[in-house]
């Protein structure tokens, strides 16, 4: 008998980018500060780890020199045909968010 859930527990590469704006907690001006692969079973955990990575000074990767996330800032997962969903950092979690203008 085959499981009809097997695939639910797969691990998955995401294609993750981060966008911030120069000074922290501006509403405008987002643009690309780091490009990076993540593995996740889903999209909670790819913005889980993609979190702990850079907010975690011994995780960051060297070449990164943006800000800590923090509020406002803006996560893009691209799945390539699947589309491409982005998601705010906001005071009570991650929340998903219509596309956003990038300078």
């Amino acid at each position: 008998m085959v499981s009809v859930f097997k695939f639910k527990n797969k691990v998955s590469e995401y294609d993750v980018t981060i966008f911030q704006t120069p000074n922290y907690r501006d509403e405008k001006g987002y643009r690309a500060v780091y490009r990076l692969l993540v593995e996740a079973k889903n999209h909670e955990q790819a913005l889980y780890e993609t979190f702990r990575t850079f907010n975690i000074p011994d995780a960051m990767p060297d070449d990164y020199d943006a800000r800590y996330l923090g509020t406002g800032d803006i996560v893009l997962i691209d799945e390539g045909k699947r589309g491409q969903t982005y998601y705010q950092l906001q005071p009570g979690g991650w929340v998903k968010i219509n596309r956003i203008h990038v300078r």
